[in-house]
């Protein structure tokens, strides 16, 4: 659901994604997503840290993924807290704009991570 904080791990830590939309296309869905650049040792620190979201590093505004690119993540739901409209600019500039790239690389890829 848009808005929602998702969890997913790295080898020694966790990370955060926040889901800004998904859409239908003829090719199957598109999953919008922002990446966050903080860590936690575990799930319950994460959980912790959303109590207040505003503080967190966003490290890519907008990435839209192919169905295949996002579930060679697995995430799962924390939270949802409700999108900004800063929040969803990047999504809207991607919506209006003449090219519609869509990734089929992972989300830890685009964010850097292996």
């Amino acid at each position: 659901m848009a808005g929602d904080f998702l969890v997913y791990q790295l080898e020694s830590a966790f990370a955060l994604l926040r889901l800004l939309a998904v859409d239908e296309s003829p090719d199957g869905r598109i999953w919008h997503l922002a990446g966050y650049g903080d860590f936690f040792p575990d799930i319950e620190s994460a959980e912790a840290a959303l109590a207040s979201p505003d503080g967190f590093s966003k490290v890519l505004a907008h990435a839209a993924l192919t169905e295949r690119a996002f579930q060679s993540t697995q995430c799962a739901t924390l939270i949802n807290h409700p999108l900004s409209e800063e929040d969803l600019a990047p999504l809207d500039a991607w919506r209006a704009s003449a090219e519609h790239p869509v990734s089929n690389i992972s989300i830890r890829l685009l964010l850097g991570f292996r």
